[in-house]
């Protein structure tokens, strides 16, 4: 198989990450929904911004807690002239460490400045707050020079509360990872024939094992595999796990099997699901196929094999696959 140009597609990686916040962080954030910002008091007196849970220098736990002003210094900054999709503002900005007053160590947030020439170290900058706030810390949208025009901020500079907000436990943040993956030209190859409905894995030319999905070069030898194998789309059983807890954005309704599936004349298991049977009839051995998407479905990927399913054929003698577990 010939490859004229290395595939490569855009990939996002995507999940909400939920933490318990325990007390300091807690304190922290719900005075962010509240509209004040609070430190920690440690043991030499330094107010920590954000709050640390221990004490640096003791190693104690901090309980006492401080509100300190929604304003401050510029200490350091790095200028944005491209902001990523996701960061605090969607034109050109500062990233800044800022000292607040009643503060000893400076926290980082985004400056809203017209351009490079107007952020500088010891500049005095305040809080922008937003107008609807949920224990974050882009309940400050971003922090201005304190002496900007209020008529000049979006949106109005609001930090007063008239429902104090309870305590916050528990913290949920989206987490997203966009990159730009580049294929390399075994796993384009791969790819290029599951885009027709085949298998197609590499021969190392030393010690004659079949990977799939391709590696490009062989782990045990570590010498190029040029040789493409193609596979049928049969195989057994090695390893498997059946899953019994929801989760957020699952497909399938437990229970569910995710196994490794080694196919006839590979070296390699991977992970696929095993579907049509009883969760509990599935067993090491098994002899399974693959179940192929609608053919005007299939893209350049292995989710065109929905899933696998049992053969009805004689389960596979341990001895013969003892060596890929």
């Amino acid at each position: 198989m010939t490859v004229a140009e290395p595939l490569s597609a855009p990939i996002e990686l995507a999940f909400d990450y939920t933490r318990s916040l325990g007390p300091t962080l807690s304190r922290f954030v719900t005075g962010l929904a509240n509209g004040v910002l609070v430190g920690a008091l440690g043991a030499d007196g330094r107010v920590y911004v954000p709050p640390l849970e221990y004490d640096p220098v003791t190693h104690a736990a901090l309980t006492d807690f401080v509100e300190v002003a929604d304003h401050g210094e510029v200490v350091s900054w790095s200028w944005t002239d491209d902001p990523l999709p996701g960061q605090p503002l969607d034109r050109p900005f500062a990233w800044a460490l800022i000292k607040l007053d009643g503060a000893d160590t400076a926290m980082l947030h985004a400056v809203a400045v017209e351009s490079s020439d107007a952020i500088r170290t010891g500049l005095r900058v305040r809080a922008q707050w937003a107008e609807q706030r949920r224990g974050h810390v882009r309940d400050i949208t971003c922090f201005v020079p304190e002496d900007a025009p209020d008529a000049a901020v979006t949106p109005p500079n609001k930090a007063v509360v008239e429902q104090p907000v309870e305590p916050i436990a528990v913290m949920t943040t989206p987490v997203t990872l966009s990159v730009q993956h580049s294929a390399s030209i075994q796993e384009t190859r791969y790819l290029q024939a599951l885009k027709e409905g085949r298998l197609v894995g590499q021969r190392c030319p030393v010690c004659r094992k079949v990977y799939i999905p391709p590696r490009g070069a062989c782990p045990v030898d570590g010498v190029p595999t040029e040789e493409a194998v193609e596979l049928p789309d049969k195989g057994i059983v090695t390893t498997f796990c059946i899953v019994n807890v929801p989760f957020l954005g699952q497909k399938i309704q437990p229970p569910y099997v995710a196994a490794y599936v080694l196919l006839d004349g590979a070296d390699i298991a991977f992970l696929h699901l095993i579907l049509d049977c009883p969760a509990e009839e599935v067993r090491m051995g098994m002899r399974v196929e693959a179940v192929w998407k609608p053919r005007e479905e299939w893209e350049y990927g292995l989710q065109n094999v929905t899933h696998f399913r049992p053969t009805g054929e004689p389960d596979a003698d341990y001895e013969t696959y003892k060596e890929h577990l």
